[in-house]
């Protein structure tokens, strides 16, 4: 995703209020195993081109436009109900006021509706509208620690046939940490699967497919602002994956769990050295606008919970949906303090 074709995730962070902290990762050394007989052989590498024809069909390559800054990015998903139900890394669709999707299985183009998403997992759930009699995904088991592997994915956002990558497990169990490098949020992912292959934007969100075309993990990549520690040879496993996305299916919310709707209050916010989110972007007719609320004030409480950080604010709204009202308290540029109950409109995927 190049910085002159795709937005950034900071930026998409910016604009919508619901911000999704991006993702990045750590290196820890795989341990080595040995055999009675003397070390192990490694097994063959996979042919990428092998891997296309049989998984190629089961992944679609995502796009999005996002409306707020005029901007498109790109992604990947796999379909995992022949209805045209798909799972993907929720920063592939973070901040998008339209989403597409083609099928490489069918050759069609959909319109796509957001399910549900799980930030702090970087989980998405999405809907192809229409789509009937999808190749889906084979769903494999753990990954092992030098296993051949096949990454796929939508490369930079070239659309069409999956470029696919062959590597191998290089470790598992990692624990991996996030930031955004235009407000300095963190998250933690745990339990990250290691690969020597070379994943790359456009490919968050595709398949890592084991020797029998299995998915055993879901590629999570950097992009202009969401940045990786250490790498991008990172993916979440299959299982985790796919109990998030049965948890978003069911309906079940959570503390981190988003189902339905995203609920929008039409502000960007930074971190204020732990006192509150300033506002660094009000967007023109939303609800805050609204409400009085302008860049350089400061957001200190919501929902009655004290904000005291851009992702305190993010971790109140998940909960919320369209039509909610809640009470906004904050502090403005000029020092007067104000509090006001504000009706949340509709808005982009958090």
């Amino acid at each position: 995703m190049s910085k002159s074709q795709h937005r950034s995730v900071a930026w998409s962070w910016l604009v919508s209020v619901l911000a999704v902290v991006g993702l990045g990762l750590g290196l820890v050394a795989a341990p080595a195993h040995a055999s009675p007989l003397g070390p192990l052989r490694p097994l063959p590498p996979l042919d990428p081109a092998a891997m296309v024809a049989q998984v190629g069909p089961q992944v679609v390559n995502i796009n999005t436009k996002f409306g707020y800054n005029a901007a498109v990015g790109a992604g990947t998903g796999i379909v995992i109900d022949p209805n045209g139900v798909v799972l993907t890394n929720n920063h592939v669709i973070s901040g998008a006021t339209d989403i597409s999707a083609y099928s490489v299985g069918d050759g069609r183009t959909y319109g796509v509706d957001v399910v549900g998403y799980d930030r702090t997992q970087d989980i998405a759930v999405l809907q192809l509208r229409g789509a009937g009699g999808l190749p889906t995904a084979n769903i494999g088991g753990p990954a092992n620690v030098g296993e051949p592997i096949t990454a796929l994915g939508n490369t930079g956002g070239q659309g069409g046939t999956p470029r696919a990558v062959p590597g191998r497990v290089v470790a598992v169990g990692q624990t991996v940490h996030a930031s955004d490098s235009l407000t300095g949020a963190e998250e933690t992912l745990n339990g990250l699967i290691q690969v020597d292959a070379a994943i790359q934007p456009g490919d968050s969100g595709g398949p890592i497919v084991n020797s029998s075309g299995q998915v055993i993990g879901l590629n999570t990549a950097a992009s202009d602002n969401y940045k990786l520690q250490g790498g991008q040879g990172f993916a979440i496993p299959i299982g985790t994956a796919m109990g998030i996305a049965g948890a978003i299916q069911s309906g079940g919310g959570g503390p981190t769990v988003h189902v339905g709707p995203t609920a929008f209050l039409g502000l960007g916010v930074v971190d204020n050295g732990g006192s509150g989110a300033k506002v660094a972007r009000v967007v023109g007719n939303a609800p805050a606008a609204a409400a009085g609320i302008s860049n350089g004030d400061v957001i200190t409480s919501m929902d009655g919970v004290n904000i005291n950080s851009a992702t305190a604010m993010s971790d109140v709204l998940i909960a919320h949906h369209p039509g909610d009202t809640i009470s906004v308290s904050w502090r403005s540029h000029t020092g007067v303090n104000r509090t006001e109950n504000i009706t949340l409109a509709d808005g982009p995927p958090a």
